[in-house]
């Protein structure tokens, strides 16, 4: 039974030069217990067809021509001739959505557990004691640890993965047919995430929910789809079963999505990118093996015995209520020119010990050593010259750029902050010259924040931090966000960059094949504590713990035999 039909959807946005056409005759149904995944580059249209399905476009977006049907129990309803208040009931009750962010997604002033009890609160009769019950039993189902304490906390309280999982446990508390998941993996960890599609299918398995998966992550996409459409610039250019798409793709643009991918097994010095087969370029058999460096040269980081406790809201008599330790005794160096791989569960401390490099925040104890120098003594001058030397690329994109800024004016202002070049009109060209290696539009300078999809958000976020260039940068899931395309490309300007200034990286992500790809060593944590630290390959090869041995088997990868 076809739950779901999308027939030649047309959406255009208007803008001061006109029209522009972003879904081209888009057309799929969905059966009942279907999971259907779509994949396609960052701005190929695939989240703007997630939000028709649910009539959830913007203003300055139009429908053209074309229908959607949701078929249910004999009722065939028309979603986009709907009024708003019939689409109340539709949405969330039968068809629910778990967003791109959930960082801007989630109310930041509301705790986490009485977000979710609104939504019982709102289409159900059911009293105030059994919904927080059945909140904790739905934070329970998602994996969430301390459900009772997520209940009670507030989003900034929460990780990255925290937070995306308090989505999915809000998408999935009234039991809709249809679950719409945009990209609902991208901010966790591997394990987390091999946790979440298993959860998923569990629900789908109990409930017959039909699911589409909107991923970038092809091998996430692997795992979880019955059949694939693959999406380019607003139009369907390939769709059927997962196997063959994924096994046999006849479209260039699949090809080329597939070889994008970082390969465990290989050691390679540049990736694939998208236009090597849209260009119907010859591609090299033989792929460039990375060099082996002596990076024992020169010393340019070192953390002794750093330790990070965080405190919660003091009791009647001044003491703490809870104290959390994120960063446990932590030692190790970085030496001039290498990229450390830093890789750990979602909440495991990789963000905090980001920070504390960078000093956005206090250290509880310990020394950071940078050329020499321990941070916490330098004077104001001294700072001010570091944090030009070392930056960071933040996690999430958009709560890290001033919505009231053109990113254009956002990147300038960086180098007016610093005093580089005598004019705003050579610093402009600087900007220019920095928007082209990142893949930008010269016209991006004059757009705002929410004109761009979260991918195009993390390059713009990139072009910040290379702007002043650095020598040091610290990479917090700088390519979470991006297709695999988009990341083929920004992975070999970061080694481009890296190879051309000599510059030093740490690069935090939760997908490994990524950090291997990038990394001559890695580290890995777990709650706050170092577990092991070896170059990259014998990290893979022979890992010495358990618990990165789990990491390394929860990888998605997509299988050729």
């Amino acid at each position: 039974m076809k739950i779901l039909e999308v027939n030649n959807l047309s959406v255009s946005f208007k803008n001061k030069l006109g029209e522009n056409q972003v879904l081209k005759d888009i057309s799929f149904s969905l059966d009942k217990a279907e999971t259907l995944g779509i994949v396609g580059e960052s701005g190929s249209g695939k989240s703007l067809t997630a939000l028709s399905i649910l009539k959830l476009l913007p203003k300055s977006a139009s429908i053209k021509n074309g229908n959607i049907f949701y078929n249910s129990e004999n009722t065939k309803i028309e979603v986009l001739k709907q009024s708003e208040k019939e689409l109340l009931k539709l949405r969330g009750n039968k068809i629910s959505m778990i967003f791109q962010e959930p960082m801007t997604s989630l109310n930041p002033s509301l705790k986490c557990g009485y977000q979710v009890l609104e939504i019982l609160k709102n289409h159900t009769k059911i009293k105030n004691k059994q919904a927080r019950k059945n909140v904790i039993e739905l934070f329970q189902e998602v994996k969430l640890p301390d459900p009772k304490r997520i209940y009670n906390s507030y989003p900034h309280e929460l990780s990255g993965g925290q937070k995306q999982r308090v989505m999915i446990a809000m998408a999935i508390a009234l039991n809709p047919s249809i679950l719409i998941a945009d990209e609902p993996t991208t901010a966790l960890d591997v394990t987390v995430q091999k946790t979440i599609l298993e959860l998923l299918k569990e629900i789908q398995k109990k409930y017959q929910m039909s699911i589409i998966f909107i991923s970038h992550d092809l091998g996430v996409i692997s795992k979880i789809a019955d059949n694939i459409l693959v999406m380019y610039k607003g139009e369907i250019v390939e769709s059927g079963d997962s196997e063959q798409i994924l096994l046999n793709p006849q479209h260039s643009y699949t090809k080329g999505l597939l070889n994008c991918r970082p390969e465990l097994n290989a050691s390679q010095k540049r990736l694939p990118v998208l236009s090597d087969f849209l260009d119907d370029k010859p591609l090299k058999s033989k792929k460039i093996e990375k060099e082996n460096k002596d990076l024992e040269a020169e010393e340019i980081l070192k953390v002794d015995c750093l330790s990070k406790t965080f405190y919660s809201k003091r009791n009647f008599v001044g003491k703490f209520k809870h104290q959390q330790e994120a960063v446990k005794n932590l030692s190790f160096k970085v030496n001039r020119g290498e990229t450390l791989g830093l890789v750990g569960e979602s909440g495991c401390g990789k963000t905090t010990l980001g920070r504390m490099l960078v000093q956005l925040i206090e250290k509880s104890s310990g020394s950071i050593n940078y050329k020499g120098k321990v941070l916490n003594k330098l004077s104001k001058k001294e700072l001010k010259q570091f944090r030009k030397n070392a930056q960071i690329i933040f996690q999430d994109p958009y709560s890290s750029l001033n919505p009231k800024l053109t990113i254009g004016e956002a990147i300038l202002e960086t180098l007016k902050v610093h005093n580089l070049y005598k004019s705003n009109i050579e610093r402009k060209e600087k900007v220019f010259e920095i928007f082209e290696k990142v893949k930008l539009e010269a016209h991006s300078y004059y757009k705002y924040p929410h004109e761009f999809s979260g991918g195009q958000r993390q390059r713009i976020v990139i072009a910040r931090a290379l702007v002043l260039e650095p020598e040091f940068i610290i990479c917090d899931e700088s390519v979470s966000a991006l297709d695999v395309s988009v990341q083929a490309e920004v992975l070999n300007l970061l080694n481009d960059l890296k190879d051309e200034f000599q510059l030093t990286y740490i690069f935090i992500s939760h997908d490994l094949s990524v950090v291997k790809y990038m990394s001559d060593r890695i580290l890995v944590m777990r709650d706050g504590e170092l577990v092991e630290i070896n170059k990259a390959d014998e990290i893979y090869k022979s890992p010495t713990s358990e618990y990165t041995k789990n990491l390394i088997d929860s990888i998605p990868l997509i299988k050729t035999d």
